[in-house]
């Protein structure tokens, strides 16, 4: 039976409304205090090459606020030098090496590691060494599983984007082909050994079906619940979804 789900809180979104009139508020640390006090297992960052939100103070803060392993900092970066030396010097709990283009609003898909997989797993290599617990975000694709494997990452994290914008455009054949392509790479994973999480495109009303992929051992969620939060406030939006995960888990539902 599955176990407790746990989440993981992206305040990304905190830094950009920072951002877009300069100054110090709001402080992305101040949201991760409060969105561990409302729940959250985890907190995620980040942090660009082109620092669009999230900054390197904002990293150094949350290195010093999350150093407890029971509260871990997840850093999500792209796969580059420059990462990897913030990384080895800040050995936050967890780092999640993302694909990364300039041009895009978001992260648009997994990481292509069947093709990069040389280039790859020398970064993953150094982060464990550093002891950090590395995770591969990618598409459900068996394929990109066992390229992600072979790496030596102990996590891989499922893109749910597909699937959560399928739903929401109403397009419900595809949505069910998404989830299904989710439960089965959860599965393949985790019989690999690999830890599964999941994330990207998260709401209420596409939290329930992920959370129930008894594999599942983390969501990820961040802009929706960081939107949510101007109209009802971050603890409640976070609390809410965090009831959803659970019932979502609860043995009648499995």
């Amino acid at each position: 039976m599955a176990g407790r789900l746990r989440l993981g809180v992206n305040i990304d979104h905190v830094a950009t409304v920072r951002n877009a009139r300069g100054g110090q508020y709001p402080d992305p640390v101040r949201a991760a205090e409060e969105a561990l006090a409302a729940g959250a297992d985890g907190i995620t960052a980040h942090l660009r090459e082109d620092r669009r939100h999230i900054s390197d103070a904002d990293i150094a803060s949350l290195s010093g606020l999350l150093r407890d392993q029971s509260r871990p900092l997840n850093l999500e970066m792209a796969v580059t030098q420059e990462m990897l030396g913030i990384a080895l010097h800040h050995r936050p709990h967890a780092v999640c090496l993302v694909p990364e283009k300039r041009e895009e609003r978001t992260t648009e898909g997994g990481l292509d590691v069947v093709g990069g997989h040389n280039w790859i797993t020398p970064f993953v290599t150094r982060l464990n060494e550093a002891g950090a617990r590395v995770s591969l975000f990618i598409g459900a694709h068996p394929d990109q599983i066992d390229a992600a494997h072979r790496t030596g990452a102990a996590v891989v994290e499922l893109h749910t984007g597909a699937y959560c914008d399928a739903v929401r455009e109403g397009r419900d054949e595809e949505a069910e082909g998404e989830l299904l392509a989710l439960r089965a790479g959860a599965a393949h994973a985790a019989a690999l050994g690999l830890e599964v999480h999941a994330g990207h495109g998260i709401d209420y009303e596409t939290v329930q079906a992920i959370a129930a992929i008894p594999e599942v051992a983390e969501l990820n969620i961040g802009h929706f619940l960081i939107g949510e939060a101007i109209f009802v406030g971050l603890g409640p939006a976070i609390a809410r979804m965090r009831a959803l995960m659970d019932d979502a888990r609860a043995p009648a539902a499995l």
